[in-house]
C-alpha cells in the first residue's frame, strides 16, 4: 500500500463513508469490520463494506449486541483509543445503565473516567453488581497507586526533611546550601572560604508528624477524575507518618472520610458524585480541623462554582491564611487540564494570596512539597 492508499484509507474510516467523502476508498476485510464498529458509535450513512450499503449508529439497548461491540473495539483498538470511545458511548448513547449489569462491567477497559461514572450510579446499583464494581474500581486504584506512591513519598519525605530544620546538626544532616548562604557574610578572601558560625541542618521529620494536612473535595458530578485522583493521594499522604492527614468530600453536606484513608477504593465509595456544591460550609468543617496552622497545608479541590454564601467563604480563607495555614485551591486534579471553572471566585482566591489553577496527578507531589516548604506553588502556564 502507498502512502496515499493509506491516507485514503484513514480518511475514508474518519468520515464514514458515502458519496461526499470524496476518497472513493473501498474497505474490505479487517477495515470494513473496524468501520461498521465505529459506525455503532458515531454514525453517519456510507457503507460499511465498501459497496454503497447504508450504516446507522446506535448499539441499541442489548446487552448482548453490546458486549460484542466493547470486544470488537478492544480487537481494533489500542488501550487508550478503547477508553475514549467507551466514554463517548457512555456520553453519547446512554450506557450508564448497562453498566450496572456485572457482564457490562466484565468487559469494559477500565479508567479513571470509568470509576468516574460507576461512582455516580452507585446508589442505584444492584447488589449482584457492587462486587464486580469494586473490582473494576480496584483494579484502577492499585495501577494509579503504583503509579504515583513512589515518587509522592519521595518527593514529600524530602520537603519536610528540609522544612523541618535545626540549629545543631550531626555532620551528615548538615544542610550546607542554607548553611553556606547564612554564613557568606564570614567569607575570609585570604582563605578562599567561609567560617560558618551557624549550621542550618535537617531535622528527622519521619520521628513524628511535622504537617497537618486537609484534603477538601468537591464531589459534584464534574469532579469525577478530580474525586478518584485525591482520594489515592490521600490514602498515599496518610500512609506517611510524619503527616497527619484529613479528608473531606462535599456538596450541599459535609462528610469526613478520614477514617476510610486506609482503602482508597472505600473512600470512593463513601462519595457521592452529583448534587450542588457548598465550599463555605466545607471550609468551614475543615478549619474547625485545624490545631496547628503553621503547620497545616488545606488542600480544596474545586471548580469554584460556590452555591453558598460566597463571601463567608473567601473570609474564611483569608482567616486561614492570616492564621499561617497554607492553601492551595486545586479547580481539578486530572490529566485533562483546566475545567470550567468560577473564574471571579479563582481571581478572588488569588488576590488572597491562594492562586487556583487545574494540576496534574504528576505535579501534585511538587505542588504539596512547595506548601509543606512555604515556598512559591508551582503553577502550570495555562
Amino acid at each position: 500500500m502507498t502512502d496515499t492508499d493509506e491516507r485514503l484509507r484513514r480518511w475514508r474510516l474518519v468520515l464514514g463513508g458515502g458519496g461526499a467523502d470524496g476518497t472513493g476508498c473501498e474497505l474490505t476485510g479487517r477495515d470494513a469490520a473496524m468501520d461498521r464498529t465505529l459506525g455503532a458509535l458515531y454514525g453517519g450513512t456510507g457503507s460499511a463494506s465498501g459497496r454503497g450499503a447504508d450504516r446507522s449508529a446506535g448499539l441499541g439497548g442489548s446487552a448482548p449486541q453490546v458486549a460484542r461491540w466493547l470486544g470488537d473495539i478492544r480487537t481494533y483498538f489500542p488501550s487508550s483509543v478503547v477508553q475514549v470511545m467507551q466514554r463517548d458511548a457512555i456520553d453519547r448513547l446512554g450506557l450508564s445503565a448497562l453498566l450496572l449489569e456485572p457482564e457490562m462491567l466484565e468487559a469494559v477497559e477500565a479508567d479513571v473516567h470509568l470509576v468516574g461514572t460507576l461512582l455516580s450510579l452507585n446508589k442505584a446499583m444492584p447488589d449482584t453488581t457492587k462486587e464486580t464494581a469494586r473490582m473494576v474500581v480496584r483494579k484502577v486504584v492499585d495501577d494509579l497507586e503504583k503509579r504515583l506512591a513512589t515518587r509522592t513519598r519521595a518527593t514529600l519525605t524530602g520537603a519536610l526533611d528540609r522544612s523541618a530544620r535545626v540549629n545543631r546538626p550531626r555532620h551528615r544532616d548538615i544542610d550546607w546550601n542554607r548553611t553556606i548562604r547564612a554564613n557568606l557574610k564570614n567569607y575570609l578572601p585570604e582563605h578562599g572560604t567561609v567560617v560558618p558560625e551557624r549550621l542550618i541542618g535537617y531535622g528527622r521529620a519521619d520521628q513524628a508528624v511535622k504537617k497537618d494536612v486537609v484534603l477538601c473535595i468537591d464531589q459534584s458530578g464534574s469532579m469525577a477524575a478530580s474525586v478518584v485522583y485525591a482520594s489515592v493521594f490521600g490514602a498515599v499522604l496518610a500512609s506517611m507518618r510524619s503527616i497527619a492527614t484529613k479528608l473531606v468530600v462535599f456538596d450541599t453536606a459535609v462528610v469526613d472520610l478520614t477514617d476510610e484513608l486506609d482503602d482508597p477504593v472505600d473512600v470512593l465509595f463513601g462519595t457521592q458524585l452529583g448534587g450542588g456544591t457548598d465550599i463555605n460550609r466545607a471550609l468551614a468543617y475543615c478549619q474547625g480541623l485545624i490545631t496547628r496552622p503553621a503547620e497545616t497545608v488545606v488542600v480544596l479541590i474545586s471548580d469554584l462554582y460556590e452555591g453558598g454564601i460566597r463571601d463567608e467563604m473567601l473570609k474564611r480563607v483569608a482567616a486561614m491564611k492570616a492564621a499561617g495555614v497554607q492553601f492551595v485551591a486545586l479547580l481539578a486534579l486530572s490529566d485533562e487540564g483546566a475545567p470550567a471553572y468560577d473564574h471571579d471566585h479563582a481571581a478572588a482566591l488569588a488576590a488572597l494570596g491562594a492562586p487556583a489553577f487545574a494540576c496534574t496527578p504528576d505535579l501534585f507531589p511538587d505542588v504539596m512539597a512547595a506548601a509543606i516548604e512555604k515556598r512559591p506553588i508551582p503553577i502550570p502556564e495555562a
